[in-house]
């Protein structure tokens, strides 16, 4: 039996976001870069990696996500002007400014220290590239 090209497209079409949140796993959140030595951590890591990163995303849809987002990317990117919706990156760099906010709130006791701002400068460069 011949599938129909038409059908074929369609089926290759709907695997696109797959294959892009795979991509993602993979590049962004390092899914597949542990150096497991164990059977049970080896079964482990890729499922713990991709679970982690719906996490991200759950965030990012119920507190992370604001209009500003786009405008924000396109003014550090003017030619980058057809985005439409926020990618993982643009997630998992949110998520990171958020966490590293909530270490310095202006409601504690403990004043940082430079190797504490370092870490700041350091995560903003890694996060505007």
């Amino acid at each position: 039996m011949r599938t129909p090209a038409d059908q074929l497209v369609t089926r290759y079409a709907s695997r696109w976001a797959i294959e892009v949140a795979f991509s993602d796993a993979k590049h962004i959140t390092g899914v597949g870069e542990a150096r497991n030595r164990t059977r049970l951590a080896v079964e482990r890591t890729v499922p713990f990696g991709l679970q982690a990163q719906t996490l991200v995303v759950i965030w990012y849809h119920l507190a992370g996500h604001s209009p500003k987002v786009i405008s924000e990317h396109r003014s550090r990117a003017r030619w980058y002007t057809t985005k439409t919706h926020p990618s993982y990156h643009d997630m998992i760099v949110k998520l990171r400014r958020v966490l590293i906010a909530a270490q310095y709130r202006a409601d504690r006791t403990q004043e940082p220290t430079p190797n504490k701002f370092q870490t700041i400068r350091l995560a903003w460069a890694d996060a505007a590239a």
